[in-house]
């Protein structure tokens, strides 16, 4: 392992922006041997994307996906990230609740304890609000 990838180095060589990073972030990736990408820089990377770039989802999916299969990034559990990004492209949530159905459904621990309804629209887990 080389190092750990930073979000603003993904985010410079996935939008372009500043062109001079991006250009540096790109080639950065393409000649490094193992980048680590670690499961809160991937959410950080959605939460910018979709907040300052105002990438659509599909976009942002697709961007996920590219960095997960980069040749020099390494991932903890890529098929975890990978679920992630589907639940959160299909069932139209949060990153943050896709990757704890992702979680849920990997340990077999198929229930989430949260007030957040959109949890209900996945068939793979049960939301436990808490109080009820």
């Amino acid at each position: 392992m080389s190092a750990f990838i930073d979000t603003n180095v993904l985010v410079r060589h996935l939008t372009g922006d500043p062109a001079d990073m991006a250009e540096a972030a790109t080639e950065y990736l393409r000649t490094e041997v193992e980048l680590l990408l670690t499961d809160v820089v991937a959410a950080e990377t959605v939460y910018v994307l979709e907040s300052f770039y105002e990438a659509p989802r599909d976009q942002v999916a697709q961007a996920l996906r590219s960095l997960i299969a980069f040749g020099s990034v390494v991932c903890v559990d890529p098929s975890l990230l990978l679920r992630a990004v589907e639940v959160y492209e299909t069932e139209r949530i949060d990153f943050a609740e896709a990757y704890l159905v992702a979680c849920a459904e990997s340990t077999g621990i198929a229930r989430v304890a949260s007030f957040d309804r959109s949890l209900d629209r996945v068939a793979s887990v049960e939301r436990i609000e808490p109080g009820s």
